[in-house]
């Protein structure tokens, strides 16, 4: 299954592409990584992007390569998302280097969060954030979602789960 393309009015939503590999090992090779697992090696970077694009063959779904629609510059990977160990579906977001600040984050999360509502028909959905990662909290929040726990994961320690509305709640019917 590749992604399928889908717009904001500043951003593209797509499939993860080989030109996408230096940037998204890179990002994972630094310290931007401090709240979505750590730092990796070059080769485990490599891997974990390879393990993106692999989700979709798996689930049928998975994080978006998120493009600035006017340059087409890669902002960052967006998206469903869930893997063998996670907690339950989740929206998530990462942002290359440079890209904070603008909105794009919330932008990409709030159409891939209607995508997987109208189109892999959740009725509910999650963000699982790092304590301490007040970015990504406030994106969270400027997406209607609440902390609803605190967990704890395997591989990643303490966790925060925040809670999205789920489509009722915001005017939308689940694909049936």
């Amino acid at each position: 299954m590749t992604a399928p393309v889908l717009t904001t009015d500043r951003l593209t939503l797509g499939p993860l592409l080989p030109e996408h590999t230096d940037s998204v090992t890179a990002f994972y090779s630094s310290d931007r990584t401090e709240f979505v697992g750590g730092r990796k090696t070059p080769e485990m970077a490599w891997r974990h992007f390879a393990t993106e694009i692999g989700h979709w063959t798996l689930r049928g779904y998975g994080n978006f390569a998120v493009t600035e629609t006017a340059t087409g510059a890669l902002v960052g990977l967006v998206g469903p998302w869930y893997p063998y160990g996670w907690p339950e579906p989740e929206i998530g977001w990462m942002l290359l280097d440079g890209f904070e600040g603008r909105g794009y984050a919330s932008e990409a999360a709030e159409r891939a969060r209607a995508w997987a509502y109208d189109t892999l028909g959740w009725t509910t959905a999650i963000s699982l954030i790092s304590p301490g990662n007040t970015p990504s909290a406030a994106v969270a929040q400027r997406l209607g979602a609440w902390l609803e726990q605190e967990t704890e994961h395997v591989r990643f320690g303490p966790m925060q789960i925040w809670r999205h509305p789920g489509p009722d709640a915001l005017g939308m019917r689940a694909a049936q």
